[in-house]
């Protein structure tokens, strides 16, 4: 794995990792936990993902979906990528599957991932970042909105359960 960032995080030591097909079981495992800790934050359920086949997660991971791991003392402790939907205008794309372990919320994990996965997004040539958040994961949307994400006024809900809404929120990035 290739070591672009090391964030120093109190005493321990963060470090941000972009994954690909050879790491895909460090990504199964985050994503995984993800899953079971914050279930109704994302578009996948634990029991779709936990059916996905080796070939399957390494096939998410070798597109063109750039993923990164957030690893305190070699231990995953987060997770975020980015996209870019094929209805999405060129300049735009999406930051997903954000998602930091409860033991390490409130340690930086979270602007670690973000702040990479938006260097990512500015050297793709992206002048805008959307992202998803659950209106229900209060805390999700006021970490976004420090960053200066800001709300477009667009709402959806989760395809396995119409009763989580969420809102969309947008990023302009200065290049």
């Amino acid at each position: 794995m290739a070591e672009p960032d090391g964030v120093p995080v109190g005493a321990a030591s963060l470090s941000v990792v972009q994954v690909g097909p050879d790491q895909w079981q460090v990504y199964r495992d985050v994503r995984i936990a993800s899953l079971v800790d914050s279930p109704r934050a994302f578009w996948a359920t634990y029991a779709e993902a936990s059916g996905r086949t080796q070939e399957q997660w390494r096939g998410r991971l070798g597109r063109d979906v750039p993923t990164w791991v957030a690893l305190e003392g070699g231990r995953p402790v987060g997770t975020v990528a980015l996209w870019h939907a094929p209805d999405q205008p060129a300049g735009e794309g999406l930051l997903i599957g954000m998602w930091v372990a409860s033991a390490a919320r409130g340690a930086g994990v979270a602007d670690a991932l973000v702040r990479v996965a938006l260097e990512h997004a500015r050297e793709l040539g992206w002048r805008r970042v959307l992202l998803d958040v659950a209106h229900e994961n209060r805390r999700a949307g006021a970490f976004y909105r420090r960053l200066g994400f800001a709300p477009t006024g667009a709402v959806g809900e989760m395809p396995w359960d119409p009763s989580v809404t969420e809102e969309t929120l947008a990023l302009d990035l200065a290049i």
